[in-house]
């Protein structure tokens, strides 16, 4: 069963009650790192594990995204701005208990390469933040592996 969430702004990032952020830096370009995020998002199945098929909707304004296990999110890009913001939020999930979900990566040069920095945020009942809270460690392996997993994708 799919429901509509809370249609949240890019603050949310900020001020939602569960925030996980994880950073990490790698060796491409700010400029590159940007391109596969917003404009390669089909590509996303090849760096980023969860991600099973990955489609952009509304000419890039919004996303379709399925994760293993059978999530599926239907996103608004909330902002695009080259090299250094790409957020989104969900507006249409089936993950029982989700009232508002926006993520946030920012990018940063770091030497020759760039700190990527991904911020999940949520809202949703008891439960489901307690979930999304314990999940953390899990979150950060995936986030870690997919950091390394895009670094190696554009360096080809």
């Amino acid at each position: 069963m799919t429901h509509r969430l809370r249609p949240v702004g890019h603050e949310f990032v900020r001020t939602a009650p569960v925030r996980l952020v994880f950073e990490r830096e790698i060796s491409a370009s700010p400029e590159r790192v940007f391109r596969a995020l917003a404009e390669d998002v089909a590509g996303w199945t090849e760096w980023f594990g969860p991600v099973t098929p990955a489609r952009p909707l509304d000419d890039g304004a919004g996303r379709e995204i399925r994760l293993r296990g059978g999530t599926r999110f239907r996103e608004t890009v909330l902002v695009a701005e080259e090299p250094e913001v790409y957020a989104y939020r969900v507006d249409v999930t089936n993950a029982p208990g989700a009232r508002a979900v926006a993520e946030e990566w920012r990018l940063a040069a770091a030497g020759t390469g760039t700190r990527v920095r991904w911020t999940l945020t949520a809202d949703g009942t008891a439960p489901f933040r307690l979930v999304l809270k314990t999940a953390r460690p899990g979150r950060g392996r995936a986030f870690r592996s997919a950091a390394t997993s895009l670094d190696r994708r554009l360096a080809r």
